[in-house]
């Protein structure tokens, strides 16, 4: 299991919160990827090989993310990702597809199946923002003060998201994936959305599901990079407590990124339960 040879996105939709890019590949029962923030359908990259030899692997780049359209006109908080995630399901034709998310995904494929009623099979959150208090320090910070941000040169706008990309790591990354994760939000379009997203943040998004997930109507599985810089080991111990009937899975040695961190341990801890 190497490199990214499956990952693309050569196909499109076309949502109230924008046109949004997508992929396919593989056979087998469907699975769906959800990124998170300030990620991209990228980050699924190094596992979707393995993944495509047993199911129909379904990613996305959220509005206002990645390859997707970047629209200041339109609202693209976690309220709206979750809409246009459970408007996707509709789209692809998938009642009840197994659902891998990770980072803010989580809250978005929350969102879908307690909000929305989008049945899944099952369901893994990995490292995701999914109860209160979430974000990092950088960006509790930049949230306070993203006018003072907006204007940034671009050389220094660059250095910020890098070094932002970077701190959420427990080890590095090569230079190809460190870049391609930056790439677009380096664009014009790409600079006001990312700090966009910073403004349009809001924990009532996920207070609005937290007193439901013991309503989960799937099987759960909690997975955690155990070195995680952002959101550590005791927040994803805290959200199990709140699925009592989840099953927790720490991953030893791990960051914010463990697909692409450390992608083999994590598909021998994961597939396991999307297979069964």
């Amino acid at each position: 299991m190497t490199g990214g040879l499956a990952w693309t996105l050569d196909r499109e939709a076309d949502t109230p919160a924008g046109r949004v890019a997508w992929g396919m590949a593989g056979a087998g029962p469907p699975l769906v990827l959800a990124h998170g923030w300030p990620w991209s359908s990228r980050a699924w990259h190094r596992i979707i090989p393995a993944l495509a030899e047993r199911f129909t692997v379904h990613w996305y780049d959220m509005p206002d993310f990645g390859r997707s359209e970047m629209r200041a006109d339109r609202p693209s908080g976690l309220d709206v990702q979750g809409e246009t995630f459970a408007l996707l399901l509709e789209r692809w034709g998938l009642d009840r597809p197994r659902v891998w998310a990770h980072d803010f995904g989580g809250a978005v494929a929350l969102r879908a199946h307690l909000l929305h009623g989008r049945a899944f099979d099952r369901l893994v959150l990995m490292n995701v923002v999914a109860m209160r208090p979430w974000g990092s320090a950088f960006f509790d910070h930049v949230g306070r003060h993203v006018d003072a941000f907006t204007g940034l040169p671009p050389h220094i706008h660059a250095a910020v998201v890098r070094a932002y990309v970077e701190g959420a790591l427990a080890h590095g990354l090569g230079a190809d994936d460190l870049d391609a994760l930056v790439a677009p939000w380096l664009s014009e379009a790409g600079r006001a959305s990312f700090y966009r997203q910073f403004a349009q943040a809001d924990e009532r998004f996920t207070a609005e599901v937290e007193p439901m997930f013991g309503a989960v109507r799937c099987p759960v599985l909690i997975a955690w990079g155990a070195d995680d810089p952002w959101i550590p080991l005791d927040r994803g111990r805290a959200l199990h407590e709140a699925m009592p009937g989840a099953r927790f899975e720490a991953l030893p040695g791990l960051g914010h990124l463990p697909q692409l961190e450390g992608p083999e341990a994590v598909l021998e801890r994961v597939t396991g339960f999307l297979a069964a």
